[in-house]
């Protein structure tokens, strides 16, 4: 959130939790209305399930959400579906994406 600061854009953080109690740690939107969801598991492994309340945003905003990841304790990049990644939260520092 530091590191919006350094930035012209104007970025929102929000939180997704429903009823169902689906979650998303964090939604961070653009001006333009761009989204991307990300989701912490402090996990050495991801399950399509650690997905869930990526899912449900992405089926409420469509295409607008651009990008879902869901970072935990791993060492490789992995895609869950169209626009959904796990990725180690050491990509923060940089990354190589596995197949």
């Amino acid at each position: 959130m530091k590191q919006m600061t350094w930035s012209d854009e104007i970025y929102a953080v929000n939180h997704y939790r429903d009823k169902d109690r689906d979650e998303v740690d964090f939604l961070v939107e653009d001006e333009g209305g761009a989204l991307v969801g990300i989701d912490v598991k402090p996990a050495a492994t991801v399950y399509a399930v650690d997905f869930k309340g990526l899912r449900k945003v992405q089926s409420i905003c469509g295409d607008s959400l651009k990008l879902g990841v869901v970072l935990y304790d791993g060492t490789k990049t992995v895609a869950f579906g169209d626009r959904l990644f796990a990725a180690p939260i050491s990509c923060l520092w940089g990354c190589e994406r596995s197949s």
